[in-house]
């Protein structure tokens, strides 16, 4: 008499079983399940998820399973840039809006890149998002790659598994530029960021635009970069001389907030004296103390492609990378008029 399926003994999963459903090594089973660290946020909840279907210590994969995912996003940023308050407010609100929370690790001169990634990593973060930050290897941000999902904002290294979003800066240089110079200005001096995102296209840019409209006599690049203490440095350098330009196109509006005091300081009135255009729009920019026309890069925008490239990479398994490149605008406010 045939034997009956139901009464057939089931043999019960066994750790290779896991592994060869999930298509990893057996001992990458061994890690999560034991719940150690090394196997990278999606590996884990794939090998979960295969132990549970496949009912291998079901209830404790289940548990694994709901605790696998931190759903949290680390963010690395230095204190140079006066855009990024905007960017993390940004990022804390589209978080949300996914269910994903935000860990922020800063970038100091005695704390490095390396450092504030392993934190991050070692706090379960499922992604790291970097904040207008100059990777002086960019071997390494694609080792990180291969363990997170990475989103560079405003700044594009490339390479797999590496998304970005920035702003067209040369177009941001362009319509800053011309509007000084329909204004009349001729002698313009460019503040730059350094070796800073941005600031390599910004300033060759300027250059550009300046040949562009027969003024390449009056280009002039100061050394700079994205603080108001370089803006501070390059007013009291322009300010020993006799020759001194009519508008000054800075760095970002830390340092054009640097080049106001300091002008105000020693008796020059912004602008009927010397224009001065910034760049970012932050909320400095616009109070009234400073007024200060500006190029302004959409903070908003860019945090929320930055949270939705992470969670397309975390929960929807995109693979394809993204660089998004966002147009700027010029807002004009009371710190530019004619010469």
């Amino acid at each position: 008499m045939p034997r009956s399926e139901d009464c057939e003994p089931t043999r019960r999963p066994t750790m290779a079983d896991v592994a060869a459903r999930a298509g990893v090594s057996r001992q990458t089973v061994s890690l999560v399940l034991g719940d150690k660290p090394g196997p990278n946020p999606h590996t884990r909840e794939h090998v979960l998820r295969a132990a549970e279907d496949l009912g291998f210590h079901a209830d404790t994969a289940a548990q694994l399973l709901r605790r696998a995912r931190s759903r949290q996003l680390g963010v690395l940023f230095t204190m140079e840039h006066s855009l990024d308050p905007l960017v993390i407010e940004g990022l804390y609100a589209a978080a949300a809006g996914l269910d994903y929370s935000i860990v922020l690790s800063a970038i100091l001169p005695t704390r490095g890149v390396r450092q504030a990634v392993d934190e991050l990593l070692g706090l379960r973060c499922e992604a790291i998002i970097l904040i207008g930050l100059s990777i002086e290897s960019p071997s390494h941000l694609t080792k990180i790659a291969r363990q997170v999902p990475v989103v560079e904002i405003g700044q594009h290294t490339g390479g797999a598994g590496i998304d970005s979003v920035r702003t067209a800066d040369e177009e941001g240089t362009r319509i800053a530029v011309d509007h000084l110079i329909e204004l009349g200005h001729r002698r313009i001096v460019h503040v730059d960021g350094g070796h800073l995102p941005g600031a390599a296209d910004r300033r060759s840019a300027y250059r550009g635009r300046m040949a562009e409209h027969g003024l390449s006599e009056y280009v002039e690049i100061l050394p700079g970069d994205y603080t108001e203490e370089s803006g501070v440095r390059a007013a009291v350098k322009l300010l020993s001389r006799s020759d001194r330009p009519t508008a000054v196109f800075a760095a970002n509006d830390s340092c054009a907030e640097g080049l106001l005091h300091t002008f105000g300081r020693a008796g020059l009135r912004v602008p009927r004296d010397l224009s001065i255009v910034g760049y970012d729009d932050t909320r400095a920019a616009g109070m009234s103390y400073v007024d200060l026309t500006t190029v302004r890069q959409d903070a908003t925008a860019m945090a929320e492609f930055a949270v939705q490239a992470c969670a397309e990479r975390l929960d929807e398994q995109r693979t394809a990378a993204k660089d998004v490149v966002l147009t700027p605008t010029l807002t004009v406010r009371g710190s530019t008029a004619t010469p």
